[in-house]
């Protein structure tokens, strides 16, 4: 079989031997709603012993029916499974359930959410490119450019001004390789311009990364703003239960990688051989999703950050009422931020950080991206860190955990817990202060949550 008949590919899903009656095509999944496409879309009953619920599949392999079987899929005349750390039923429809809710072909799951990134920077920079990119982001990501990258081979380049598109034009030296943002960033909610970032990254023939774990699909799909690569920690809301840590990393399918930036996608590897055994480059066996393919086939493969089939699983039972939850929640969260904007006024409170805030800065594109609801973050400065510590220890609903996007409302120093890798510099510029509290609203009465924050400050306050 040449590589021009060859239909899947690696990054695609395997389909069963078995017809189904009901299978729809791509377009017709387009059609329907997200909250639709959330629940069904990459599930076929038929084609899993009728189960109504995807199936957890725990096996480490799979069952070859004979040589020409295995010769297939070892030359990627076929995408079917062989062993787990490479694909798993379960986690792919989780793949493609996500990969239609983008409107997208490419999606890799993997073990968690700092693998979907790190995995997306060593694809896109490997060899010694670069990374330009913010302070404005998970403190795992940023120790990741000090700790990790410059090991591999991979520089790290800081945007003076992350507000202004021009700044990130004028900082791309000719090894950069990848721009990557958060859509809305942890924990003080500023919304990325996505849309003047994928103009400036196209300008220079690269590629734009975009984290939108807190947005989540629903309040946003990056890639309807020319985003090229879009990762998730799926532990967070998409999950929404706190019970499977797990990433993805997405791909638009539009960017041309064989445009001279990208050596990596157009080298032929012995890993990608055909059956003759002739290397081939990843861009001759999966030219419309190369990004992910390269990912799947020699990162998660090589590497082994793979989910396991429980925790895909899990998340599909999330994923599930993702549009229900964020619905609610949102709405509980500007009613929180309404409150805290009291609170402000009477002098307890000294800024808020939340879209819905008076003075947010950035209003005018929280309306253009977040067009479903604001985030379901929020943060907050008391006046002094002592004071944020009694507002901490004070709270009896609030869980003092180190995630957001929970069902349950969460708590947490984001100074002390969430981004302590950066340094007291890095914190200042991120806008993160030794008084800062980061909330997530989660789906507990608002009244509640309200009532919970009122008597924490009371306490801290009388304190």
């Amino acid at each position: 079989m040449s590589t021009e008949t060859i239909v899947d590919t690696i990054a695609a899903q395997p389909a069963s031997s078995a017809a189904a009656s009901n299978t729809i095509t791509a377009a017709e999944e387009a059609r329907r709603s997200f909250a639709t496409r959330a629940l069904r879309a990459g599930y076929d009953p038929a084609e899993h012993a009728n189960a109504s619920s995807v199936p957890i599949y725990a096996t480490a392999a799979y069952q070859l029916r004979d040589e020409e079987h295995a010769t297939q899929i070892a030359s990627f005349e076929l995408a079917d499974n062989i062993y787990t750390r490479i694909s798993n039923p379960t986690t792919n429809v989780l793949e493609q359930r996500l990969a239609a809710l983008h409107g997208v072909e490419g999606a890799v799951a993997t073990a968690s959410g700092l693998a979907a990134v790190t995995y997306s920077l060593l694809n896109a920079a490997l060899g010694g490119g670069r990374i330009l990119t913010t302070y404005r982001l998970y403190g795992g990501t940023v120790a990741t450019f000090s700790d990790v990258l410059p090991d591999y081979g991979i520089g790290v380049d800081i945007v003076p001004n992350p507000d202004d598109p021009e700044s990130w034009n004028a900082a791309i030296l000719p090894d950069t390789k990848a721009l990557l943002v958060e859509s809305v960033s942890n924990p003080l909610s500023i919304v990325a311009d996505i849309e003047a970032l994928a103009a400036v990254a196209h300008k220079h023939g690269i590629i734009l990364i975009v984290d939108n774990t807190l947005a989540t699909p629903y309040l946003i799909n990056p890639f309807e703003y020319g985003a090229d690569v879009v990762v998730y920690s799926t532990t967070k809301a998409i999950n929404g239960h706190g019970n499977a840590i797990g990433g993805v990393v997405l791909e638009s399918g539009a960017f041309d990688y064989a445009n001279g930036n990208y050596p990596q996608f157009e080298r032929k590897e012995w890993f990608f051989k055909s059956r003759e055994r002739v290397e081939r480059s990843v861009l001759e066996i999966a030219p419309t999703t190369p990004f992910t393919s390269r990912l799947r086939g020699i990162l998660v493969t090589l590497l082994g950050a793979a989910p396991s089939p429980f925790d895909s699983y899990l998340t599909l039972i999330g994923l599930e009422t993702l549009k229900a939850r964020l619905a609610q929640e949102t709405a509980s969260t500007e009613r929180v931020v309404g409150f805290l904007e009291e609170q402000r006024e009477a002098g307890r409170i000294t800024a808020i950080y939340h879209p819905a805030a008076h003075d947010y800065p950035y209003h005018e594109l929280a309306d253009k991206y977040l067009t479903r609801g604001y985030d379901t973050v929020i943060a907050f400065d008391v006046d002094t860190e002592e004071r944020k510590r009694r507002v901490l220890d004070a709270l009896r609903l609030f869980s003092l955990q180190a995630n957001l996007g929970d069902s349950k409302s969460l708590a947490i120093d984001p100074f002390v817990v969430t981004h302590p890798e950066l340094t007291l510099d890095e914190l200042r510029i991120a806008g993160i202060t030794p008084s800062t509290i980061r909330l997530s609203i989660g789906l507990e009465e608002t009244d509640d949550l309200i009532a919970d924050l009122r008597q924490a400050l009371d306490s801290a306050y009388a304190a």
